[in-house]
This record gives C-alpha cells, structure tokens and sequence, in this order.
C-alpha cells in the first residue's frame, strides 16, 4: 500500500492554500464507474460534532451525478508537480474524455469503502456523505457572490463525515 492510515488530528496545514491554492480532486464511484474533477471551493471543520468537508458541485458537472447517487466521496490533495492533471481534471468532462488517460493519475480503489482516489496523491480523506443542500440565492447578502454564476447553475453543498485519511508514505 501506497498510502498510510492517518488521524486528521495530527495533520498540520493551512486549509486555505490546501483547497484554495493548491486545489483538490473530488471524487466519487467504484473503480469500475467514478469520475473526478477539480475544486478550489470548500472547508474543513467540524460539524454535528464530526470531522468534516463542504464541497461544492455545480449540477452540471459530470461529477455531481456520481457524488449524488452514492454514499461515499473522497477528496484527493496532490503536490505542486501535479498541477496540469488537476487541471486537465478541471476543464474537461469525464462525460466526453477518459480524464484518468489523460491526466495520467492512477486510480486505486480503498480496500476498506470500495471508493476511488489516487495513488499520486499526498493526502486523501474518503468522506461518508451526512448533508446536501442547493445554494439558494436568495440568500446571497453580498450581492458580487451573484458574479459567480452568469449561468445561474448554483452549486449543491456536501457535507462528508471524514471517514478515513490517508498520507502518501
């Protein structure tokens, strides 16, 4: 094994140059049916007295069916040397090109949740999903939020309880 069961309590970084700099790579489908893409937009905390992650998919995102239609989600954080695969993972579908081909990551399915990340990455969380909700809005109180979406394709909110953690070793 690649990757090495960790507890997220000991983990040291700073969440906002994790998700917002360095990106992440969601996830979710067995190895046999999954896709992945690429998000800059979430948070880690803690939530209902759990450890957990908020992402946010668009609904027309191919990802968004596979997170939807299944329990579990990972999330995957890569070293700088993998940019360009998150960015592949991020401007194309999985609907119209074989995105793990053309990335060149290498899916590996956990032993343990039958869930999909990848073995080039330096740190993932499998995520049990515990919430959703449709961005609404709304409810938007700072009306530049509104810039985001010129397609009003709002983002559903997940919320994943952080199951398990794993580091490259």
């Amino acid at each position: 094994m690649a990757h090495r069961i960790i507890s997220v309590e000991n983990l040291l970084f700073n969440p906002f140059n994790l998700i917002g700099k360095d990106w992440m790579l969601i996830s979710s489908g067995s190895k046999d049916s999954f896709n992945m893409m690429t998000a800059g937009w979430g948070s880690l905390g803690i939530l209902w007295g759990k450890k957990v992650i908020f992402c946010f998919i668009r609904p027309t995102r191919y990802t968004y069916k596979f997170v939807n239609e299944n329990d579990l989600f990972t999330v995957s954080f890569f070293s700088s040397e993998y940019k360009e695969a998150l960015n592949i993972c991020g401007r194309y579908s999985g609907r119209d090109v074989d995105k793990v081909k053309l990335s060149g990551l290498t899916p590996v399915e956990d032993d343990e949740y039958k869930t999909v990340y990848y073995d080039q990455a330096r740190l993932v969380f499998i995520c049990k999903k515990i919430y959703y909700q449709d961005i609404n809005p709304d409810n938007f109180l700072d009306e530049s939020i509104h810039n985001n979406y010129p397609m009003k394709d709002y983002h559903r909110m997940f919320v994943g309880e952080i199951v398990k953690a794993l580091e490259k070793r």
